[in-house]
């Protein structure tokens, strides 16, 4: 059984002037455990929209989400969130903000720092517990938002382009630190990205979306064994994924992703 499956799902909002609007519209796919979907598409499609509602997050206007058989109405106790902004509190150090959805939690204190002190090392950020976001790069900061997110160890991740405001090479760096994350943890990931690029090098499978009214209009699987390295991207092969997607964009949107 899919851990996720999406049925026909819609939103619509309201206008100024009162006209109903719609974002997404009919979605249905599903997601099977561990893999990592992208949501693809250029600014203002609706990508954001549709993960808010996958998340929980955001009520759907119809249509239907289940997580491992349950419907989804609201955010789950195991599933994590990165947004575009790292959003760490500038007075908590590193260890600090990591500790955070233990906190939340109610766990002991022990247990708190025992995994956040595991996720501060997976990330690469081992002697930076004691620093705090101002003392950070930018790449530093979105490490400590994925620690954070990882550290209850959650089964679904949902990621809103989290790299979008980092430069070439720290967000390739970044994608190689979140694959390598994603894969050691186990976890099933859905990242909204609108680089071609970044989809097709982290994904199982890319999920296409269309201009609004939005939907996925074309889901493309990215057969390339994980984990990837870098070099990958010079290659015929990713070449070739990555003019399908573009392809599939439309020259109206090509402008916008590379």
């Amino acid at each position: 059984m899919a851990l996720i499956e999406i049925d026909r799902l819609t939103k619509t909002y309201e206008a100024a002037d009162g006209r109903p609007v719609k974002a997404v519209e009919s979605v249905s796919a599903t997601i099977d455990e561990g893999e990592f979907i992208s949501i693809l598409g250029p600014s203002g499609c609706g990508k954001s929209t549709l993960m808010m509602m996958l998340a929980g997050l955001l009520p759907a206007t119809d249509g239907r989400i289940t997580y491992a058989g349950k419907v989804v109405t609201s955010p789950q106790p195991d599933f994590g969130v990165v947004f575009q902004d790292p959003i760490l509190f500038p007075w908590r150090s590193v260890l600090q903000n990591v500790m955070l959805p233990g906190e939340v939690r109610k766990l002991k204190l022990s247990l708190q720092k025992e995994r956040a002190m595991a996720m501060v090392k997976m990330v690469g950020l081992s002697g930076f517990e004691t620093k705090y976001p101002n003392e950070l790069s930018g790449g530093m900061q979105h490490r400590v938002a994925i620690a954070r997110a990882f550290t209850l160890d959650p089964k679904l991740i949902f990621m809103d382009e989290p790299f979008g405001a980092l430069d070439a090479m720290t967000r390739e760096q970044m994608n190689l630190e979140l694959q390598r994350i994603s894969l050691a943890t186990g976890a099933t990931v859905i990242f909204v990205t609108h680089s071609i690029a970044e989809a097709a090098f982290l994904s199982d499978r890319v999920f296409v979306m269309s201009g609004r009214p939005s939907t996925v209009q074309e889901i493309v699987s990215i057969d390339i064994p994980r984990p990837r390295r870098i070099e990958l991207m010079n290659t015929d092969e990713f070449g070739k994924y990555v003019g399908n997607l573009r392809k599939l964009l439309g020259s109206e949107a090509e402008g916008r992703h590379e």
